[in-house]
């Protein structure tokens, strides 16, 4: 199965595969995605391949879309994820984005969050896009905001103890 991939000016988003295992295993480990997001047990490049393999691609093959890895043009660089989630257990779909801390505050993750938003609405007929956020992830919520999502309420997701943000942009008129 072919699944498409997109380009920005800058980037690459093109669906995460094995050969992503570093990146996953690097960006995984963050300080900020330990934080924020929370420990996923990813110790090594095996544990990472397996992350992708339970983790992210059984969405792609059940939808199409999933999980990007987001790579500069330029020099073909790996710097983070971009992906449209299906989560178990959550009505309607979610936005997220990680990036490497180097590639951070330079724009990355508003150009492929606003191009996968845009083809989402236009090409795969969703019409309403989530995104959570942690409280205390003042950068992401900014992110959001500058991407048009609005602030709705707050929300646990399964098997999770703290309480999130919940975020939503929709293209019809609710």
């Amino acid at each position: 199965m072919h699944y498409k991939t997109f380009k920005t000016d800058r980037l690459l988003l093109r669906p995460t595969s094995e050969e992503d295992a570093n990146l996953i295993y690097q960006l995984l480990n963050t300080p900020k995605w330990l934080q924020y997001i929370g420990d996923r047990n990813i110790r090594s490049l095996e544990d990472a391949k397996a992350y992708i393999q339970n983790k992210m691609t059984p969405q792609l093959k059940r939808l199409g879309y999933g999980n990007y890895t987001v790579i500069r043009k330029e020099d073909q660089a790996k710097m983070g994820t971009c992906g449209i989630y299906d989560r178990e257990g959550v009505k309607g779909v979610d936005i997220g984005f990680a990036f490497l801390p180097e590639f951070e505050k330079k724009g990355f993750a508003y150009e492929a969050a606003f191009k996968l938003m845009n083809v989402f609405f236009s090409e795969f007929g969703i019409h309403r896009i989530q995104a959570y956020t942690s409280k205390k992830n003042q950068a992401s919520q900014k992110l959001l905001e500058k991407l048009g999502l609005k602030q709705t309420g707050t929300t646990f997701l399964p098997d999770d103890k703290e309480e999130l943000l919940v975020y939503r942009i929709s293209n019809t008129k609710e």
